[in-house]
């Protein structure tokens, strides 16, 4: 996994960062490389769980996209929200 400059994911709380680990070795199983381009710091919506520390994006793969987002959408279950963003995947922890 690798962090983009400037990104602290040292504030994520326990279970979205739980979820790194999880995303991460789903792509590595397709030869790709997890990259965090974003937790708290930046510019999110109103109302964004990014500043509450319960969120964060990561650069879309490469190849295999829609098998890596579909087991990562099974892996993660129903307490995490995943959308897909135009140059980035956004995960949030966010149970119902």
């Amino acid at each position: 996994m690798l962090i983009k400059a400037g990104v602290d994911i040292s504030r994520l709380k326990r279970e979205i960062r739980r979820s790194l680990s999880v995303v991460e070795n789903i792509y590595n199983k397709y030869n790709e490389e997890l990259i965090v381009t974003s937790t708290y710091e930046g510019n999110h919506g109103a109302g964004s769980l990014h500043y509450a520390n319960d969120a964060y994006d990561a650069r879309k793969a490469n190849l295999n996209r829609p098998l890596i987002t579909n087991e990562i959408k099974k892996e993660l279950g129903k307490h995490f929200d995943f959308v897909i963003e135009c140059d980035h995947l956004h995960i949030e922890y966010d149970p119902k």
